[in-house]
């Protein structure tokens, strides 16, 4: 008996969920290039020589996209465990070899990283509409790190003394620093100054893995 073939998504079903990702690329460019108060509708549209109809017909407000738009780039260049293999990488080599790691693939996606750190600094201010998903995703992504130091702190990894909230905090705080200088001066050696981190803080997470 002739086996079928699998049929793929085809249809209006395909090109709709195809025109929502293209949005949403579109949207990142703009945010990332004007921030969510700066960047409209309209410039989404433009980018796409779309209506505004249609971008609304998939995304029914600014925010609705703006959050899809997070989602996306949090996803993809995060360091919760959300964040594509990081859960993964972290159990199986340690937060430290896992961060490194995650550090140079993030080096190819700078436009991502800049979207982060602009709409971060906009929803500092309580009124902005991304203020909850910012805290909401901070808590999370120290909650993460610190069961990842926990776990390492469990293997042998890691000091028995050391503390993993603490450790979640500083490392949260230094990453986010370092992306920075390097999306304002390139030169910046982001993975050289992210191992001199482990290597002040937690210089034994750096050891052959165990």
């Amino acid at each position: 008996m002739t086996k079928e073939k699998p049929v793929g998504v085809r249809g209006p079903y395909a090109k709709s969920a195809q025109r929502a990702r293209e949005i949403i690329e579109a949207a990142t460019i703009v945010f990332a290039t004007h921030g969510y108060r700066g960047g409209s509708l309209r410039d989404i549209a433009r980018q796409l020589n779309l209506s505004l109809t249609g971008i609304v017909h998939h995304f029914g407000t600014k925010y609705e996209l703006l959050e899809a738009v997070l989602e996306q780039a949090d996803r993809t260049v995060g360091t919760g465990f959300e964040a594509f293999g990081f859960e993964e990488d972290c159990a199986e080599r340690g937060v430290a070899q896992a961060t490194l790691g995650r550090v140079r693939s993030n080096l190819e996606r700078p436009e991502l990283l800049r979207l982060l750190a602009i709409l971060a600094a906009e929803s500092s201010a309580p009124e902005h509409p991304a203020h909850d998903w910012f805290v909401d995703r901070y808590r999370s992504k120290k909650e993460s790190l610190a069961e990842a130091f926990a776990f390492d702190r469990a293997q042998g990894r890691i000091g028995a003394e050391r503390d993993p909230r603490l450790l979640s905090t500083m490392l949260t705080g230094t990453w986010d620093g370092i992306q920075l200088q390097w999306l304002i001066d390139p030169t910046t050696d982001m993975e050289e100054a992210m191992r001199a981190f482990f290597e002040w803080a937690v210089p034994e997470a750096l050891s052959p893995e165990k």
